[in-house]
């Protein structure tokens, strides 16, 4: 098979074949074995032509959420729990930690384990979800690890690492930045257009290359900060009460994300796309199961936005060192982006 990434010829998203009802089925382009997605876009030339470009201030962001926040998770998940102790008792000056947390329940990457074409029962690559293992995984000696049991798991992109060239496209600052008050909120599931998206990286003098890293700042995290404890609790109320802005579902959304070929996407959002979903359009299906597209979320890109602004500047080269968690569904990213 020819081996795109050499050659650095694409197809575009309506050249790619169908996988039953699903365009865009980029499984071929990166060969049958796959396990990194559009990561492979992270060429040894791709990175190093960002960090070259990219980083001249010596300035850096963390775009890491504290693993508290939320402190009551949406979708379910388990509130996070982190304990600090006396190894040797209070008096002796020896403390550890103990941390409980899902790995989605704040700052993550959702993982190509995490969700796949749920009507045809199968992930990324056309892997059957009943051929991967679940449950508590007992790992003893590196050398003799059931590949069963970690196919497309988290550590390929550890090991690989996710670093690059960043984009920011401020969605919160295009409308606000002259005292106008956001025209949605960021709790209500509100979708954002391709157009609109085009018109901030115009605006913000952005020119999208293969293997950017998008990130978007839709407002959750600024909303989050301006509410009071009683509707940050709420927030974990159930379907009913789980609705957020995110990008839209639509066929030009999806030519978007891959004719623009990002290596990566996520946001400061629960769920990247709008929720609650309409019926038959979730795009989770298509950018993990069908692309192989890492998706963030829970990024804070508070700090991310200011530096920014003042620099004028809205690209960066970004690092992103996920747990090496064999066999993993998510991780925290550790990210973070450099001027």
């Amino acid at each position: 098979m020819l081996n795109l990434r050499i050659v650095g010829v694409l197809p575009t998203f309506d050249e790619l074949p169908s996988f039953h009802d699903f365009k865009g089925c980029a499984w071929d382009v990166w060969g049958k074995d796959d396990e990194l997605g559009t990561i492979n876009l992270l060429t040894p030339e791709v990175v190093a032509r960002a960090a070259q470009e990219e980083i001249r201030l010596g300035r850096t962001v963390s775009l890491n959420w504290p693993i508290h926040f939320p402190s009551r998770p949406v979708f379910g998940r388990k509130i996070p729990s982190i304990t600090t102790f006396g190894k040797y008792g209070p008096a002796i000056p020896v403390r550890d930690d103990i941390i409980h947390i899902n790995t989605q329940s704040g700052s993550q990457w959702d993982g190509l384990k995490h969700y796949g074409l749920t009507e045809h029962n199968v992930f990324y690559n056309n892997t059957p979800a009943e051929t991967l293992s679940e449950g508590e995984m007992e790992l003893h000696d590196p050398s003799e690890i059931d590949y069963s049991k970690v196919k497309l798991g988290m550590h390929n992109w550890a090991n690989h690492g996710i670093c690059g060239r960043g984009v920011l496209l401020d969605v919160v600052r295009y409308y606000t930045a002259n005292g106008e008050a956001l025209p949605y909120d960021p709790w209500t599931s509100h979708p954002i257009t391709v157009t609109e998206l085009e018109a901030i990286a115009k605006k913000q003098g952005v020119e999208f290359r293969q293997g950017d890293i998008l990130l978007l700042r839709v407002g959750f995290t600024q909303r989050y900060y301006a509410s009071t404890n009683e509707a940050k609790a709420d927030l974990r109320g159930g379907s009913e009460k789980e609705t957020f802005a995110g990008i839209e579902q639509s066929e030009d959304m999806k030519r978007f994300l891959w004719n623009n070929h990002f290596a990566a996407i996520a946001s400061d959002q629960p769920s990247l796309e709008r929720w609650p979903t309409p019926k038959g359009t979730q795009l989770h299906q298509t950018i993990l199961g069908l692309y192989g597209m890492p998706i963030g979320e829970f990024f804070d890109l508070e700090a991310l936005s200011e530096l920014c602004q003042e620099t004028n500047r809205y690209t960066f080269f970004f690092t992103s060192w996920p747990l090496n968690i064999l066999g993993g569904a998510a991780s925290p990213p550790n990210a973070a982006a450099y001027f």
